[in-house]
């Protein structure tokens, strides 16, 4: 049990530092590099532009002013128009969720015993609560297999 603890542990260490790593300092670095080799090949190679930005800061400047809102220009695209296509394919893989909405469907049924109705139940009130261990893995078994059983039926 000691080791599962340990194991989850670094494992949640791991996905934070890969979501800081890549998320805010690597977005940070490599725009502020983007901006960089930008100004290095176009900018101080050619002599017209090179008069027009004199310096990278008036380079990098104008760059943000223009870059900015065409990023959220397509941002916004993206939101409007892939969004949907993106958590359409997301939800067909979401295991965790097929089993809550197969258990929301036994509910509706009535097909929902005493014991799963209050293992779900202490299960959703360790997650409101933080609590990062919610139910041993005999359990989650025995539903992956319920919603099997439900699938080939």
């Amino acid at each position: 049990m000691q080791t599962s603890i340990s194991s989850d542990w670094f494992r949640r260490r791991w996905l934070d530092f890969r979501n800081g790593h890549s998320i805010y300092l690597v977005f940070a670095m490599t725009f502020a590099n983007f901006i960089t080799i930008q100004y290095q090949l176009l900018i101080d190679k050619l002599p017209l532009s090179a008069g027009i930005f004199s310096s990278i800061w008036i380079f990098a400047i104008t760059f943000i002013l223009f870059y900015v809102p065409l990023s959220i220009i397509l941002g916004y695209w993206h939101r409007k128009s892939q969004w949907k296509v993106e958590q359409d394919a997301l939800f067909r893989e979401n295991k965790v969720g097929a089993i809550m909405w197969m258990y929301v469907i036994d509910l509706i049924e009535g097909n929902v015993s005493e014991e799963d109705k209050k293992l779900m139940k202490e299960s959703l009130l360790r997650i409101t609560r933080g609590e990062t261990r919610l139910y041993g893995t005999k359990k989650l078994s025995e539903n992956d297999e319920k919603v099997a059983d439900k699938r080939d039926k």
